[in-house]
């Protein structure tokens, strides 16, 4: 009982170091898609932060079951390596006895991964989605930042302020292109703001400017100043795209029972499955033979999740495509991993088994 107390603390420590650098993995990650979105103009700068929630809790079962399988494999591959396994079987128990440990502590957290996989990921997906959607939606003038050429929606305008006056809602230094009926206007003004009537008509007003019109490609052009001029911002309908099966909840996707809802389906049970089969698969895998290289049960690990979580995903598309019951895409892939659990733990227990004769 010490020893086993001894390896659920190892199993936790482990997997606390694991897991931190993993999310920091993730969080990079996402922080530096969005940040080159954000200096691209697609996204505002202050949607940053909640775009890269959402994203870490999207991605959170996929990074709980690495954590976990790459826990059980440190925690054990340092037994090998350390000589402990030698006290282990010398006691009598064989490597199946560490099933029972390795359960123990992989079940509540393939619970967890379960219930993030299958509300608290699609949760996340939709709000993302949504919130796209919001900031896609927003007017023109809503999408206008400092130091940035920004086109409008339809392609017909094209906005840019030099900086923000230190009054909420002025800016500095106007520019602003339109094109109507075959005519450029291009209009440049010293100060700007936005208003809204009685009627919830939105314009932005330009003050202390200057307007140049005329044909692209000739020379009648109309130059005006001007000390006001305002412009009408139309109101942009908000547009929602078809829900994707990620966004749908549990019981949308069960109501639904279309190719690409089973498919979606079948993912999100095979995350919680996919990761006690890998902390099981850990147990043999973790071999390591102190004489020898210490990477070969590593490289070995990788391909083997690797191979796996492929597998899942093919028989998820083929799900998808209509090409595969939901039933034996299921099944197949766990159900072939089990039988190549059961060979590694054969070939390992055999192996110390003519050990110990010997």
């Amino acid at each position: 009982m010490i020893f086993l107390r001894a390896a659920q603390r190892e199993f936790t420590q482990n997997a606390v170091a694991v897991f931190v650098a993993l999310f920091a993995i993730l969080i990079s990650t996402v922080l530096i898609r969005l940040l080159g979105q954000a200096a691209g103009g697609r996204v505002p700068a202050d949607a940053v932060l909640a775009l890269i929630g959402f994203g870490a809790i999207a991605q959170m079962p996929v990074v709980l079951s690495l954590t976990l399988f790459i826990a059980i494999l440190m925690s054990l591959s340092r037994s090998y390596r350390d000589s402990e396994m030698v006290v282990w079987f010398s006691s009598g128990l064989p490597l199946t006895a560490w099933v029972r440990p390795v359960l123990r502590f992989a079940v509540p957290v393939a619970v967890l991964i379960a219930a993030l996989s299958l509300f608290g990921a699609p949760w996340a997906q939709k709000k993302s989605v949504e919130y796209k959607e919001q900031l896609s939606n927003r007017d023109d003038v809503s999408r206008v930042a400092p130091g940035l050429f920004r086109e409008s929606s339809g392609g017909e305008r094209v906005f840019f302020v030099e900086a923000l006056s230190g009054e909420e809602g002025r800016v500095r230094n106007v520019f602003a292109s339109s094109m109507q009926n075959g005519r450029l206007g291009v209009m440049v003004a010293a100060e700007g703001r936005t208003e809204v009537d009685g009627s919830g008509n939105r314009f932005v007003i330009l003050e202390n400017g200057r307007r140049y019109e005329g044909t692209p490609g000739t020379p009648s052009y109309r130059v005006m100043e001007f000390e006001r001029y305002q412009i009408r911002m139309e109101s942009k309908e908000a547009a929602s795209a078809p829900r994707q099966p990620r966004t749908l909840t549990l019981p949308a996707l069960i109501k639904n029972p279309d190719d690409r809802n089973r498919g979606e389906l079948m993912g999100r049970i095979s995350t919680p499955l996919l990761a006690l089969m890998l902390a099981l698969l850990a147990i043999p895998l973790s071999f390591v033979n102190p004489r020898a290289g210490r990477t070969n049960n590593l490289i070995l690990a990788v391909l083997v999740y690797l191979i796996y979580s492929n597998a899942v995903s093919v028989c998820q598309s083929w799900i998808g495509q209509g090409r595969m019951r939901f039933d034996v895409g299921l099944l197949v892939p766990h159900v072939v991993m089990l039988g190549v659990l059961a060979i590694l733990f054969y070939r390992r227990i055999s192996v110390f088994a003519r050990w110990r004769r010997r």
